[in-house]
């Protein structure tokens, strides 16, 4: 577990999905401060406009030269230090409105005729002295009091100031509410992700009770009731869990059927060890024929046990291979009979399992071909599609050109004794070691009659796998 990393998945998206979500709004609220600051300063410009366009309209000059203003468009302009300033500036002098007597403003110069200029902050100072900053249109016009008289006309360039205080108060204002409202949203957004989170991963903590009363023995396998996505999961514990069961299943069934086999050689041993008449020589040698059976007893049953094993997530094994190993052996016990075996299969063919369970699979059907083939033996391999996406299922078959077998007599050569040797003598005791291994495997082992060769065919279908 690295330093630092939380061990709760949980915790992992809450965290991650809280960084983004913080991220996001704080990106939103900049993008929303700048969209407020750039459309109020364009708000603030439009209406000093109006400002200097109405000073335009209810202003004219005198004879003498003076600027005079019959009516102001704001009511601060006629008060001192109200923040709102106006200053018309003409080749002779300039007028100021009564806010603006007092205040020292920033220079205001000739502006060329139908020009305006809009800046600021610019650098100002109050009546009282104090520094201050104030925004400035200015707007460039010409006075012609006689259209005839061009000599008459003259520029003039009239300001309208306003304090950065107003501009600022509405921006604060703004952020304050935009923040706030922000903040809330995003302790919302959190709260309904946390609510979120902990019912999307309500499913996991389902899947772990139901692990957890299993452990304890209240249950003996998972549900079937988990979304699309835990399906895999919840099936593979499930094969798992029947796949231990089962090999308990046969382990228990091993130790039962090898204590019951040694039960005549050990009553055997007892009895000739009471016999009081029974001679040395006679004794050892009726306690090495004893000791020589069941050694072969438990040989077979460990055999037996080994084969019937398997691994659930085993790797993939090449079948081809085993098969032609096998196939090479057949054909020289085989020799004097000619019997050839054909392959259809290709090189990539998988099983997927143990290779003793393959070699003891394909060994006993192609055994049981060849004895009783006249002179053909088929092999075939071939994949089982699946519809839903998961590995294919595999087929082997295994074809000869024997009598064949009647339709009647085809569970009596599959049917399974306590021992080996009190299996029912037809193509071969080793069938029922292949019908054991292909259940093991959860697949099917059918028989019929091949259409290709004319005598039996024996096909295991092994499933698809997780």
């Amino acid at each position: 577990m690295r330093i630092g990393q939380p061990r709760s998945l949980q915790t992992r998206q809450l965290l991650v999905a809280s960084l983004f979500l913080v991220a996001f709004l704080a990106l939103a609220g900049y993008a929303l401060d700048r969209a407020f600051l750039r459309t109020a300063r364009d708000h603030l410009r439009e209406r000093l406009q109006s400002y200097a366009l109405s000073l335009a309209r209810d202003g004219e000059f005198a004879r003498d030269g003076t600027f005079v203003v019959f009516n102001t468009p704001d009511a601060r302009f006629q008060r001192p230090g109200s923040g709102l300033y106006a200053e018309v500036v003409f080749p002779n002098g300039h007028w100021d409105s009564e806010s603006a007597q007092g205040p020292r403003l920033p220079p205001a110069p000739l502006l060329p005729a139908r020009r305006s200029r809009f800046e600021g902050p610019l650098a100002m100072h109050e009546i009282d002295g104090r520094a201050g900053e104030v925004y400035r249109y200015g707007m460039g016009l010409i006075w012609s009091s006689d259209d005839t008289n061009k000599a008459a006309e003259f520029p003039y360039t009239i300001y309208i100031y306003e304090h950065t205080d107003a501009l600022r108060d509405q921006v604060t204002v703004f952020r304050t509410a935009l923040w706030r409202y922000l903040g809330g949203a995003g302790l919302l957004l959190l709260l309904l992700q946390g609510v979120i989170l902990r019912w999307s991963l309500l499913p996991m903590r389902q899947v772990i009770d139901e692990l957890k009363r299993v452990q304890r023995g209240q249950a003996s396998r998972m549900s079937e009731q988990h979304p699309r996505e835990l399906e895999p999961l919840t099936d593979s514990i499930n094969a798992f869990i029947e796949s231990e069961r089962e090999n308990l299943d046969r382990q228990r069934n091993t130790l039962a059927d090898l204590a019951h086999s040694l039960k005549t050689p050990l009553a055997v041993i007892r009895s000739k060890l009471d016999d009081e008449t029974a001679q040395p020589e006679s004794l050892r040698d009726e306690v090495r024929l004893q000791v020589q059976r069941m050694n072969d007893i438990v040989s077979y049953q460990l055999a037996r046990a080994a084969s019937r094993g398997h691994a659930l997530f085993a790797q993939p094994i090449a079948i081809a291979p085993h098969a032609e190993q096998i196939v090479t052996s057949l054909e020289k016990v085989y020799a004097g009979k000619g019997v050839i075996c054909e392959f259809e299969l290709d090189e990539d063919m998988q099983f997927y399992g143990e290779a003793g369970d393959l070699q003891e699979l394909l060994g006993n059907l192609l055994e049981n071909a060849f004895k009783w083939a006249k002179s053909r033996v088929l092999l075939t391999v071939k994949p089982i599609a699946c519809a839903d996406g998961r590995r294919p299922g595999l087929l082997i078959a295994v074809d000869d050109d024997g009598p064949g077998i009647p339709a009647d007599k085809v569970a009596l050569i599959l049917q399974r004794g306590v021992r080996g040797d009190e299996r029912v003598q037809g193509h071969g005791i080793g069938l029922a070691i292949v019908q054991d291994l292909v259940r093991a495997y959860r697949g099917e082992l059918h028989v019929s009659a091949s259409a290709e060769l004319g005598g039996a065919r024996f096909e295991a279908r092994m499933p698809p796998g997780p």
